[in-house]
């Protein structure tokens, strides 16, 4: 058994995040993924906490697994047409490098697709074409911002903060992965390939006004915009007797027993409360019923007392609490694996289940320009091509072998 990708061949022209996290999940479900790098590699080898050796980062390690990594220097005409002759045999180009560059270089998709008629190119925008913004560098705090992603927490807290997570990136690639699946697809029917733009602010400009734009759907508005539940101040995990737990009682059997179970069965017929449009008009006053309701317990006696009446409710976990989640434990989220250079590492397993089969081969995290070599040699180049590449500085190696 194999992945549902097995036999895409992907070229990645992409750094940092938002690229790595499309073809990384390209990866994962089985495609080839070449990473191509410039010399000094993927910025994220360097920017970012924690690592044994230079250049191998934990988060360049989490977000690059099952890739083969090429050094080129596409600054070089030698390296350039190596890029070419490895677009040329793929299936998917994914890029985050602006159009006009890839323009000026010749890798644009109309002039790729005189070539290889068949190819998929995704390019993965800060800012979609034909707006002001465009040609503007971004990175995901300004996509946040733009965005209205730190508006949100504005509203809620009264202070525009980011997400404490590159979301904007992951969202944006993730949904690119989803957009060469659908592509793929339609290759299958047509026969040809197609270019993607998949530009960062508009898809989390969507994702927000999706949930908050609310009264403002209408023309005029109806009302203000925002989800009140979602803006409360206390729409947060709630204190216990000594930690914090989630409830989250939404319909009327769930919310009814969170009014027994706290000792306020009254609340059952408060008009504030009695049904779920009742309990939406009324967030604040519901969400205060909860935020002040769960001190008397502990986590453990609420989470324990919440499932057996079907209440939805979980205790809350820090970044260290995950790593030891009982449920994770039981489904094998967190793998240990040996890396050939960087030792004993812990990663995640993939969350979704095909039953077609998954990936069989899964690979390290590539040292910078490990595969040089083989992946030159299978475009066709010889070894004294190759030795000549790399006497250019059109090419770059890893230091030495995996392994010696």
């Amino acid at each position: 058994m194999s992945g549902p990708l097995d036999g895409v061949k992907v070229v990645d022209l992409t750094t940092v995040v938002v690229g790595p996290i499309c073809t990384r999940t390209l990866a994962d479900y089985g495609a080839e993924v070449i990473k191509v790098e410039a010399p000094g590699g993927d910025l994220l080898r360097t920017m970012a906490e924690g690592s044994r050796n230079p250049g191998m980062s934990g988060k360049f390690i989490n977000f690059n697994r099952n890739k083969r990594s090429i050094g080129l220097d596409l600054k070089k005409p030698e390296g350039l047409a190596a890029l070419r002759k490895l677009i040329d045999r793929a299936d998917v180009f994914v890029s985050n490098v602006r159009p006009e560059g890839l323009a000026r270089a010749g890798l644009d998709h109309a002039s790729l697709a005189k070539t290889n008629p068949r190819l998929i190119h995704c390019s993965i925008l800060a800012f979609g074409r034909g707006g002001r913004y465009f040609n503007r560098p971004a990175y995901d705090p300004v996509i946040q911002s733009l965005s209205g992603v730190a508006g949100t927490i504005a509203r809620a807290t009264g202070e525009p903060r980011f997400v404490p997570m590159v979301m904007s990136d992951h969202t944006s690639g993730l949904i690119a992965a989803q957009c060469i699946g659908f592509a793929l697809y339609r290759r299958e029917k047509t026969g040809k390939g197609e270019a993607i733009d998949v530009p960062m602010l508009e898809n989390m400009a969507s994702f927000v006004s999706s949930e908050h734009m609310g009264a403002a759907t209408f023309e005029p508005p109806i009302g203000p915009t925002g989800d009140g539940r979602l803006l409360s101040p206390n729409y947060r995990p709630v204190p216990t007797k000594d930690g914090y737990v989630t409830v989250r009682p939404n319909t009327n059997a769930q919310a009814f027993a969170f009014f027994d179970a706290i000792g306020r069965p009254e609340f059952k017929t408060d008009p504030r409360f009695d049904s779920a449009a009742s309990r939406t008009r009324n967030a604040k006053d519901y969400f205060e019923v909860q935020a002040t309701s769960l001190g008397d317990r502990t986590t453990d006696e609420w989470v324990e007392m919440f499932d057996k009446l079907d209440v939805p409710a979980a205790r809350y976990n820090s970044i260290d609490d995950l790593l030891v989640d009982p449920h994770l434990k039981d489904v094998g989220f967190f793998k240990e694996e040996e890396h050939p250079t960087e030792g004993k590492i812990r990663r995640t397993k993939l969350a979704n289940v095909f039953s077609g089969g998954a990936r069989q081969d899964e690979s390290h995290a590539p040292l910078m320009g490990e595969h040089t070599r083989e992946i030159l040699a299978e475009a066709g180049y010889d070894a004294a091509g190759i030795d000549a590449l790399v006497a250019a500085g059109a090419v770059t190696e890893a230091p030495k072998p995996i392994g010696e």
